[in-house]
C-alpha cells in the first residue's frame, strides 16, 4: 500500500484511499488528502474515551450507535460508486441513527452528531474546513471540544442549513445532547483526570 502524492492538481477519491497505507491514518475532502497523523495527545485521548463511555452507555439497545475513530464516515456518498466520493473523514466520535446508512466500512453519508476534539494541528481544519463541510453535509449537531480550555462548543443545523451556535459549556457545567431526550453529560467527569 502507498500513501497519496501531495498533488494539488489531483483530485482522490474513496478507491485511492482504500489503497493508502494503514500506518498512517488518512481523511479525504473534496479530493484533496489529508495526513491526520501524528497520534492525538493524552488528554485528547482521556476526554475521547469519558466522552466515547456516556454514548456508549446511554445508547445500549436503542437505534443509534457511536463510533470511535477510526472509523471511516463518507459524506454526500449515497448512490456514487466508491470513485465517486471525495470526503472521507474520520471524526473522533460519530452517531449514526439510520442503521442503513452502516456498512463494513463505515458509514455511507451524514451521522445525526459529530465530536470533534482539537488538537494544536488539527484546530483551524475542525473549526473552519469540517465545520463547512459538515454543515453542507446536513449533519444535525455537530461539537468541538476544545482538551486545553476544557469547553465544548454545540452547533446545530436550523430550518436554513445553516449551523448555530447552541452554546458553549464549560467544565463545570452540564451538556443535555440536543438530538437525544435524556443523555445530560457531566462535564466535569469529562474533562478530569
Amino acid at each position: 500500500m502507498s500513501s497519496p502524492k501531495q498533488d494539488p492538481a489531483r483530485k482522490y477519491s474513496y478507491q485511492d484511499y482504500l489503497n493508502w497505507s494503514e500506518e498512517e491514518r488518512w481523511e479525504l475532502i473534496h479530493g484533496s488528502p489529508f495526513n491526520m497523523t501524528p497520534s492525538p495527545s493524552r488528554k485528547h485521548q482521556h476526554v475521547l474515551g469519558q466522552l466515547a463511555a456516556e454514548f456508549t452507555f446511554f445508547l445500549r439497545g436503542k437505534l443509534c450507535k457511536a463510533f470511535v475513530a477510526p472509523f471511516d464516515v463518507r459524506l454526500f456518498s449515497e448512490g456514487n460508486t466508491d470513485d465517486q466520493v471525495t470526503n472521507v473523514v474520520q471524526p473522533d466520535i460519530s452517531v449514526i441513527c439510520d442503521s442503513k446508512k452502516l456498512d463494513n466500512r463505515g458509514c455511507k453519508g451524514s451521522p445525526d452528531l459529530i465530536i470533534e476534539i482539537l488538537s494544536p494541528s488539527t484546530g483551524k481544519m475542525d473549526r473552519w474546513v469540517k465545520y463547512k463541510l459538515y454543515e453542507a453535509a446536513g449533519v444535525k449537531e455537530y461539537w468541538i471540544v476544545e482538551p486545553i480550555n476544557e469547553t465544548i462548543e454545540v452547533f446545530v443545523i436550523n430550518n436554513q442549513q445553516k449551523y448555530e451556535l447552541s452554546g458553549v459549556y464549560g467544565k463545570e457545567e452540564t451538556l443535555q445532547v440536543g438530538i437525544f431526550d435524556g443523555l445530560v453529560i457531566n462535564l466535569h467527569e469529562v474533562f478530569s483526570e
